[in-house]
């Protein structure tokens, strides 16, 4: 799509947008808002961790990056918040693109105050269940929406699938996932051919995991997604309530990263042989979150058999298999791309396109 060059709001605009993190996704995000899929949004103000912009009459996206690096050091939300509440708009948004407690711990209050909310970032919804509710509550109180499809699978259609089957009355009886798409990558590639320690030099090199491995391989991230979905499908569930199984070997846990990466090859010899015993049993290793009716959730390792959806996974895709009272026969199954900054923010726009319809 050709970009449009667009500046200044008119005199009553339809939706205004303040965008904190302008970083991979909010970059990604800022080339979509200057597309006609986002002609009735004007941008008010964005902000990284050290500067801000502000403009109630608009901000052309492609010039926000050049804008930041010019603008003085120093973050204050009161201007952010003054810019949208003086744009006259109808609907008055805050994206959250980063991936700060801080900013999430700013959810709730900005909702109260009347603002909707977009986020990717899982600190508020995938934490503390206080801050969960809290995030209802607010919402409720200040009548306006939290849009978080980003928070789980990027831009594929998870927690909405999941909310409409709750609509119909539909009841979720099991979820299967590979919510990790280094973990996907890792096991997809794991067939004994090549040690794991050389499978996860190479994922970390083509960016597949974070700098540091084991923020993948601990499974935080993982967890943060499941307990969203629990939550969403009814489930009060807080952090301590969720199984997570490290595949971090504990004398790995406490090293300096360079150290920790010179002894990769502490993995090999015991997730080998749990790849030989599940091959003995005709099955193979995937590294599954799994909800089940009661609320028992659980993340690791899992030996699944070759007619389970994650045992046809390929590259370093995402995978939600949902088992409910309709789809008992056969699990409803959503798979693709579950990270990308294009997906996200393709997620983050259709959280705040769909505030323009009540949907």
């Amino acid at each position: 799509m050709s970009a449009v060059p667009r500046s200044l709001a008119p005199a009553v605009a339809d939706t205004a947008l303040v965008l904190l993190g302008t970083g991979v996704v909010g970059g990604a995000l800022l080339k979509l808002l200057a597309t006609p899929s986002a002609e009735r949004l004007y941008l008010v103000g964005a902000a990284n961790s050290r500067r801000q912009i502000a403009n109630a009459r608009g901000i052309v996206p492609a010039q926000v990056v050049a804008q930041l690096g010019q603008a003085e050091p120093g973050r204050d939300d009161a201007s952010l918040l003054a810019a949208l509440n003086a744009s006259g708009a109808a609907r008055r948004v805050i994206i959250d693109a980063t991936a700060s407690a801080d900013e999430a711990g700013r959810h709730a209050d900005w909702l109260a105050a009347g603002y909707h909310v977009v986020s990717a970032n899982k600190a508020a919804t995938g934490e503390a269940l206080a801050a969960w509710d809290a995030l209802k509550l607010a919402s409720h109180r200040g009548r306006v929406s939290y849009g978080d499809a980003a928070t789980v699978g990027a831009g594929l259609p998870v927690l909405s699938t999941l909310r409409r089957l709750r609509d119909c009355g539909d009841r979720l009886l099991a979820l299967d996932g590979v919510f990790s798409g280094s973990l996907s990558w890792l096991f997809n590639q794991f067939d004994g051919s090549r040690p794991f320690s050389a499978l996860l030099r190479e994922a970390r090199a083509f960016g597949y995991t974070e700098p540091d491995p084991r923020i993948d391989l601990g499974g935080a991230d993982v967890a943060r997604k499941l307990l969203i979905l629990a939550r969403t499908a009814g489930h009060a569930l807080d952090v301590a309530d969720v199984e997570v199984e490290s595949l971090v070997p504990a004398q790995l846990r406490g090293l300096s990263l360079d150290e920790f990466l010179t002894r990769l090859e502490e993995f090999d010899a015991p997730l080998e042989q749990r790849r030989q015993q599940a091959a003995a049993e005709g099955k193979l290793l995937r590294f599954l979150a799994r909800l089940d009716e009661k609320g028992h959730a659980r993340i690791g390792l899992t030996e699944v058999a070759s007619t389970h959806p994650a045992a046809r996974l390929a590259g370093a895709d995402n995978l939600f298999a949902l088992t409910t009272q309709r789809y008992r026969a056969q699990p409803l199954v959503i798979q693709g791309a579950g990270a990308g900054p294009e997906v996200t923010a393709q997620a983050l726009l259709g959280d705040v396109l769909a505030l323009r319809v009540g949907v």
